[in-house]
């Protein structure tokens, strides 16, 4: 594919791996078109990435049907077309089982799952018709492999799902030459992590490999995805090995 007639649609764009995608792809020459929850934040993204020609924010809920449909009409209609898709936005809520609430199970329901589906969808469509795409979704390593470190069930729950997601729609879409994989992070240094040395240290023993991830490490795993022709189905765990089995 063409650099410059590369558009890549990205979910939760304004911070974090999201961002940082953002940034990786723009290097790239690529088209993005990012989301984000508000105006305030795409603006700000912006502007932090040097307010680039091809950089186009569409604000809204990701778990809402017409924020899907919004980008990847404002993405077609700025660029003709979307080659690629990383589900990106999401969000993670670690506590024991009896803890969670009814507006836990409907935030993460909404973000992580919704805001999988809907795009995704889409993506799916407009890929198929065009013989050609890729879509990447960010889920999490603990669903491969849980930890009694950290309780996670309803992360656990949805990313599992998921996982198990992308492998399904990688073979319903296989024969339009629509590639479907996930990149499964385990702790990352975005701003969903207190800075805090004591936390930071905690965070650094669920890892193998006994340190925290950068975005890059994330960005290195979804750009190989997005390059790769005859790779589709995978689910890419990127967290130093945690993933392997209990250690």
């Amino acid at each position: 594919m063409s650099n410059s007639n590369t558009t890549v649609v990205i979910t939760g764009a304004s911070s974090g791996i999201g961002f940082a995608l953002a940034e990786a792809y723009l290097k790239r020459g690529y088209n993005v078109v990012g989301n984000a929850r508000t105006a305030a934040r795409l603006q700000a993204a912006a502007a932090k990435l040097g307010n680039p020609a091809n950089f186009v924010g569409v604000e809204g809920d990701i778990a809402q049907p017409a924020t899907a449909k919004a980008l990847f009409a404002k993405a077609i209609a700025a660029f003709g077309k979307v080659d690629i898709l990383i589900n990106n936005a999401g969000i993670f809520t670690a506590k024991p089982v009896g803890d969670y609430t009814e507006d836990d199970l409907e935030t993460i329901v909404g973000t992580n799952l919704k805001g999988f589906f809907y795009p995704s969808q889409q993506a799916a469509t407009h890929m198929a018709k065009n013989k050609q795409g890729h879509i990447v979704t960010i889920t999490a390593s603990i669903a491969m492999q849980p930890t009694m470190k950290v309780p996670a069930l309803l992360p656990v729950l949805i990313k599992g799902g998921l996982n198990d997601a992308t492998r399904a729609l990688a073979i319903e879409l296989a024969a339009s030459n629509v590639k479907v994989s996930a990149v499964a992070p385990g702790i990352i240094s975005t701003p969903m992590h207190s800075p805090d040395e004591g936390t930071r240290s905690f965070l650094a023993t669920l890892s193998p490999a006994a340190r925290i991830g950068a975005t890059q490490d994330v960005v290195d795993a979804v750009l190989y995805l997005t390059d790769a022709q005859f790779t589709s189905g995978v689910v890419l765990a990127v967290d130093g090995g945690a993933s392997a089995g209990t250690w």
